[in-house]
């Protein structure tokens, strides 16, 4: 590993909501700063301001903060190299991008888009499978390699369009080495004079991103395998500046793919599956369109970024239940897998639910009283706990609370048919109107009394615990669901009970 001081960056665009394909690259550059002791950068890339999207950057920010990704340097945190967006920043480039003209590693290019096309359908008609600007097609065309020194200024100085290429080298092997990747290797001939520098005076992705991570000391790149094509651009303009003794190491992360295992996860596959891909609610602000987000959804941001950080690495261990601490302590780019990571809804509820259940009754309880009240029902603190408690086993969100436990809060108006047909027999309302008789007269109407009483008589009748205990449970909660029958009983106390009781062998028969 590289000795300097680990400086890594996030560095997304403001282009619309964060995927959480994004996420867990912000998580993971977070991660390797902790284990490192070094420093976590936010940075907002937005130079194209064509895509650029109202409410995006602070989307971007808040995500970041309910996942617990704390920033140590960025737009709001500030620091020694901002300003942390890159739109402050853009007379910085118009320096550096001069800078590679002056050494001859740029170009000037006044090409029109009609003449762009020319050169693309003039090489489609010599059936050329390349059709691009590059070392043999920059001869052909307008720009400051093809003009005399006197021409290319006076279409500087009357104000003509233009916009800077790097020179890309004719027939080179570009050779990285890649963390997650091993040894990248690209010929120069594959890859076109990339624009540097726009006619609209701003800076392309690949200068500025080059130019703020050395001038920001960035240690250690670590971006999406998306990004894996402009790794040689970015090589050769650290070696067109000088700058390669400082040239950050390289790690591009595999995608995150479909459930299917086929292709990129997107959005349309989350809503045709019934997932959200992003980590909060996002309303577009053109079409006024609302997309789903795993905050809303019901899950635990410490649930979602375990399950996040499981998508492509693993500790090396059997544990799957991991906090941001323990990540990091455990993280490693070198365990980081190369295939992309398919999604798993139903993993993702799986983390939700082990969260769930190791959480505080208590917290649960006080989140579960949101819901109740929406309902208008109005009950102690105490008893909502004594209810989390006992069916937080069963459930996957908060929200699935209400389904496992409303009959703690309201009898049972109708009774499942099913459970009716298959539990309820011609002997149980006699059986059940005996047990009543017996349970009115426990005077402790706890756990430990009901469980001798039960046992009592189905011990003195001969009969199996479940011809008495499913029928019973039918006449409580009114379907075979819910925790332990006794358990349920004790909870909405003896008088509430027998009022089931006997109102479930009336209405029943």
């Amino acid at each position: 590993m590289d000795k300097r001081k680990v400086r890594v960056r996030f560095a997304p665009s403001p282009t619309g909501p964060l995927h959480i394909g994004g996420v867990r690259t912000a998580l993971y550059n977070f991660l390797f700063a902790r284990k490192n002791n070094g420093v976590f950068i936010l940075r907002i890339e937005d130079t194209d301001q064509t895509r650029f999207v109202p409410g995006a950057e602070e989307y971007i920010i808040e995500s970041l903060k309910w996942c617990g990704i704390t920033i140590d340097e960025g737009i709001e945190e500030g620091g020694p190299y901002g300003p942390y967006r890159q739109s402050d920043r853009k007379e910085l480039y118009k320096e550096f991008s001069q800078r590679l003209i002056d050494s001859g590693n740029a170009y000037y290019a006044f090409d029109t888009a009609e003449e762009l096309e020319a050169m693309r359908e003039r090489l489609k008609e010599q059936k050329n499978s390349v059709q691009q600007y590059n070392a043999i097609t920059r001869g052909d065309m307008k720009n400051s390699l093809t003009l005399s020194e006197t021409e290319t200024n006076n279409l500087l100085n009357s104000g003509a369009p233009f916009v800077i290429r790097f020179k890309m080298p004719d027939n080179e092997n570009v050779l990285v080495e890649d963390i997650v990747r091993g040894t990248v290797s690209v010929n120069t001939n594959q890859i076109d004079d990339k624009v540097l520098f726009k006619s609209d005076g701003m800076p392309t992705y690949h200068l500025a991103n080059v130019v703020d991570d050395h001038l920001m000391k960035i240690s250690h790149v670590i971006r999406g395998e998306e990004w894996l094509p402009s790794l040689p651009l970015h090589v050769l303009l650290y070696r067109a500046f000088g700058w390669e003794s400082t040239m950050p190491e390289f790690a591009h992360l595999p995608l995150l793919l479909k459930p299917s295992g086929q292709g990129k996860l997107s959005k349309r596959d989350g809503d045709a599956l019934g997932f959200p891909v992003f980590p909060l609610e996002w309303t577009d602000p053109g079409t006024g369109d609302v997309s789903r987000g795993y905050r809303e959804d019901g899950y635990f941001p410490d649930a979602f970024v375990n399950m996040l950080a499981f998508l492509g690495w693993n500790p090396g261990t059997e544990e799957e239940i991991l906090s941001l601490n323990e990540m990091a302590f455990h993280f490693d780019l070198t365990k980081v897998h190369k295939a992309g990571a398919k999604f798993d809804p139903e993993k993702a509820k799986w983390f939700n639910h082990k969260y769930l259940t190791k959480k505080n009754s208590t917290k649960l309880a006080n989140l579960y009283q949101e819901v109740l009240k929406k309902k208008n029902i109005h009950v102690s603190d105490d008893y909502v706990i004594k209810v989390v408690s006992l069916i937080k086993e069963r459930a996957n969100f908060v929200s699935d609370f209400w389904d496992q436990s409303c009959f703690f809060f309201q009898a049972p108006q109708k009774y499942d048919q099913d459970v009716v047909k298959k539990r309820w027999k011609e002997e149980t309302p006699k059986l059940l109107s005996e047990i009543k008789e017996q349970l009115e007269k426990v005077e402790d109407f706890d756990l430990m009394s009901l469980e001798k009483v039960v046992h009592d008589f189905v011990e003195e009748k001969g009969i199996g615990m479940g011809q008495l205990m499913n029928p019973l449970r039918l006449t409580l909660v009114g379907a075979g669901i819910g925790p332990g029958v006794l358990e349920i009983m004790e909870l909405l106390g003896k008088e509430e009970a027998l009022k089931r009781i006997r109102s479930g062998i009336e209405k029943i028969n």
